[in-house]
């Protein structure tokens, strides 16, 4: 059986729908989610098996016996509001929760995949995954960098069972719909448009002139694949960059929508003075590491990955 927690969110629904096109039947997914309630994102697949994140940590937690044998963990879940400033849920929703589901995977010898952030280097430009390089600037941030220093320091040096963080840069694509203010730049550019006839971007900023500031803007199609790269490969432990390794201006996102769009136009609106001084102005993924694991697929550009998202919206408006 292959756990997914998350599984009904923008990522987790992904990598489901991965799996069940690889013909993987026994799969459990965790989420906030009742008994009766229909599975967003999910709702074409046929998957009986779910369990409500509460309760699913109580069982990892106490080794319930109701837990059927798991072969594997994909823990995609946690709270990715990065406005949220309620420190002790975050670190209750993203730590705790999270080093449960790790110390039942090595208690139990699971090969467990987590999903960790590459906003755990705040406004570094130097994206490797070294405790130098790190430096958060908000509670989301945060509760993922003590995640992989807990990571580094308990189970790295010794792991019973294979343990892999991925440090998602900018992810769009498919089913991020539910996703609100969090929801990807690609996403929100699509609705400006439809609504608007134009797309907003940020006048200069941080040594940028109108809309050049940079982020590794990574499809998630690529990210489902680096996930199942580390399930078809479960001997690797360590912590993980996840992006393309190329930093790309919200120019050249806005320019590919409105190119698929065949209409619109692009507004350069004030850089709030608020932001000035934690804004990720460029980001960029340093892939040595994962690289060096093996993983050898091409990522795909901006001027690929938006218009096939673009594509998919078109034909999926409502999910």
């Amino acid at each position: 059986m292959i756990v997914v927690t998350g599984a009904t969110g923008f990522i987790g629904s992904n990598l489901v729908h991965a799996l069940v096109e690889r013909g993987h039947t026994d799969l459990l997914v965790v989420d906030n989610i009742a008994a009766d309630t229909p599975l967003r994102h999910l709702e074409d697949l046929s998957l009986p098996d779910r369990v409500d994140k509460d309760r699913f940590l109580e069982m990892v937690e106490r080794d319930d016996d109701n837990l059927e044998p798991v072969d594997f963990v994909f823990h995609q879940g946690a709270c990715t509001d990065t406005t949220e400033r309620n420190r002790d849920f975050m670190m209750a929703t993203n730590l705790h929760y999270s080093q449960s589901v790790a110390r039942f995977c090595q208690r139990h010898a699971i090969p467990l995949v987590y999903a960790s952030s590459a906003s755990v280097y705040g406004i570094g430009t130097d994206a490797r995954e070294e405790p130098e390089c790190e430096a958060p600037i908000n509670e989301y941030a945060e509760s993922k960098k003590l995640f992989d220093d807990w990571v580094r320091t308990e189970i790295l040096s010794a792991p019973e069972a294979p343990i892999v963080g991925l440090r998602y840069f900018n992810v769009y694509g498919p089913r991020e719909s539910h996703k609100g203010a969090m929801s990807s730049v690609a996403y929100k550019m699509h609705g400006q448009l439809r609504e608007r006839g134009r797309v907003k971007l940020f006048e200069g900023s941080h040594g940028f002139s109108d809309g050049e500031q940079r982020r590794d803007f990574v499809h998630v199609d690529d990210v489902v694949g680096v996930n199942l790269f580390f399930m078809d490969h479960p001997g690797q432990s360590g912590i993980f960059n996840c992006g393309t390794g190329r930093a790309a201006p919200f120019n050249a996102v806005a320019q590919a929508v409105i190119a698929h769009a065949g209409r619109g136009e692009i507004e350069y609106i004030p850089f709030p003075d608020e932001l000035r001084d934690r804004y990720q102005a460029w980001t960029q993924a340093d892939l040595t590491r994962l690289r060096d694991a093996g993983y050898d697929r091409l990522f795909a550009p901006v001027a690929e990955g938006v218009p096939r998202y673009m594509a998919w919206l078109d034909q999926h408006e409502s999910d």
